[in-house]
This record gives structure tokens, sequence and C-alpha cells, in this order.
């Protein structure tokens, strides 16, 4: 499939995308992805960047629109790009469906919390979470939700989704999925569009951050995956959070959100009050040396490296209380 969409829509940079409805041009400057239901591009739209998604299913163009007009309306809602327009080009004589929307610039997820430190798994998810909640209240659920399909912005630090094609109304069948994000897969429940779907999801996307390179199932799916899940310290603190959305036990996001902000709540105070333990070690450690003959701790500083250990300690301790708090000053503007 993926093949067939490359030939047919094969666009180069430079080449240009009129719409036969509304006329306007769409500069193409390169591919960002290809899958199912279609094949997106990067284009430049009256100077500015926008995404172009083309495919051969008419239908499913009109369906993402919907969701993309739904999430427009869901105020404060991070998911979903904003749709700009949708039109149709002629190529070959032949009818082609398109729309524009709007293009996040940012890191995938994945890359952005290995880049900067998996603290930042909780505060990211926290919004994801709140998204989600909004958007199964409007209805639907994301259905293929994955980090693939998960964009961090910056500098603002905001989790959007740029994907919505696996998007499916509440009650009726997922159209798309993945197979490690799906709990079909792993045999813990059908594939019925729920909010539990989702959240099933958010469980595996946490573990992927554990195993980038994925694994696949072997056995009980349930038992393999608590075992994957013990095997990784990093995993430790969401173990009950992750078991219990692995087992369908959350109804709604609200509840494993706020057992996520729990945890967040536990480890930051964790943190604090190990930063300030450490200090005060260290502010002993300096005063018994200080309580010495002082030329003799000259002396000793001159041959002994404990000095500069000393400062970095001291420089460790409030690098670790500056990131401790910086997170919770995020962490207060998301809840």
């Amino acid at each position: 499939m993926m093949n067939t969409l490359r030939n047919q829509y094969n666009f180069q940079p430079g080449e240009v995308i009129t719409g036969k409805w509304y006329g306007n041009k769409y500069k193409i400057i390169r591919e960002l992805g290809c899958g199912a239901n279609g094949i997106v591009y990067l284009a430049e739209y009256r100077g500015a960047p926008v995404a172009l998604k083309l495919s051969q299913n008419g239908m499913s163009i009109i369906s993402e629109m919907n969701v993309l007009k739904s999430f427009n309306k869901v105020q404060g809602s991070a998911l979903g790009p904003y749709l700009i327009e949708a039109d149709d080009y002629i190529q070959n004589g032949r009818k082609h469906s398109f729309y524009a929307m709007e293009y996040i610039r940012g890191d995938g997820f994945l890359h952005f919390v290995a880049k900067n430190g998996h603290e930042w798994i909780g505060v990211l998810l926290l919004q994801l979470l709140k998204s989600l909640s909004s958007l199964h209240k409007k209805g639907w659920v994301f259905g293929d939700l994955k980090p693939e399909n998960l964009i961090v912005t910056t500098p603002s630090y905001i989790i959007r989704c740029v994907d919505v094609g696996g998007t499916t109304v509440i009650g009726r069948s997922i159209k798309e999925f993945t197979e490690f994000f799906d709990r079909g897969y792993w045999g813990l429940g059908t594939r019925k569009a729920e909010p539990s779907y989702d959240l099933f999801a958010v469980a595996m996307i946490i573990i992927n951050t554990a195993y980038p390179a994925r694994f696949s199932r072997k056995g009980q799916g349930y038992s393999q995956l608590r075992q994957q899940i013990q095997a990784k310290k990093e995993l430790w603190r969401y173990k009950n959070l992750l078991e219990n959305a692995l087992s369908g036990k959350y109804m709604n996001a609200e509840a494993m959100r706020n057992d996520l902000m729990i945890i967040l709540q536990r480890d930051s105070k964790t943190q604090v009050s190990s930063a300030g333990l450490n200090q005060q070690k260290h502010n002993r450690h300096q005063n018994n040396k200080a309580a010495g003959n002082t030329r003799a701790v000259r002396h000793v500083h001159k041959k002994n490296p404990g000095k500069i250990h000393g400062r970095l300690l001291e420089t460790l301790v409030l690098v670790t209380l500056v990131s401790v708090l910086y997170i919770l000053y995020l962490y207060s503007r998301l809840v």
C-alpha cells in the first residue's frame, strides 16, 4: 500500500499542487510520512509551512477532517493539528482528495524523553491523558496511539498528536492499530473503540520508553508484560498504574490521570528530600574538615582532589534541586 501511494503521489520538492475548488497553491518541500490511509507532505502555503495529506480514499479524508474539526472545538485540547482547508486536485484527468493542516514542529516523544530524561514521561502523559479525556467525552477514541504519532513542541513542551487516521467513533471497531500498542495483540481485550483501549496504549507507550526496540508477544500476554515491567527499574514507579491500564481497570482517562498525579507528587517529594539530605551530609563533611588545623587542611587540599569533589557534589545537588523545582513548576501549570 505504501509503495502504491508513493508511486501515485510521487511529488518532488518544488512541485506545486493547486486546489480545484479554491485555487490555493501548495509547494511541496518533502515527504513527512506514509501510512495505510495516505501520504503526508511538508508544503509551503502562503509563505508558511503546512502538512498536506493526500489519500486514494475520499471517505477516509472526510472522516479525518471531521475528527480534526471535533478536536478544534475542544477548547484547550492539545490533540490533533488544526484544519486549514480541504480540496481536490486533478492529476492526469483523475481527481484526488487532500486536506491541509497545521504543521507541528518538535521532537518525537521517544527522542525527547531520551534526550531530556525519563522524569518528563509523567509530565507529558498528564497532558496526553487530559486531552484524551476531552476526546472521549466528544465520542471518539484515538485508536492508533503510539510514540510515532506524538510530538513534543518546543519551547512550550506541549505534547501533540499528528496523525488522526486511526481515530474511531466510540462503539465501533478500531480501524487502525499497531500491534505493540494493541490490546488485542496481547490477548488483553477486544478492538472495540472505548476509552480503555486508548489507556492500554498509554501504558504501552510508557513501557516503550524502557524498551525502545520493543518486543514481540511470547506466551501469555499479561504475564509477559508484567515480567518486562519488573525487569526495568525505571518502570517500577509506574508498576501499579501500568498493571491497572493493561488489565482494563481504568474506565476513563481521569482515573488514570489521578493515579499518575499521585505518583509524580510522591516522586517530587522524594527527590526534594533526597537532595536535602545530600546537602546536609555535604555540609557536615565540610564543617568537620574546617574544625581541623587550617594549615593542614590547606596542605591536604593541594595534594588531594577532595575539595574538587566537594564542589562537584555541591554543584550536583544544586542542579538536582533546580531540575526538581523546574519540573514542579511545569507540573503546577499543567494540572
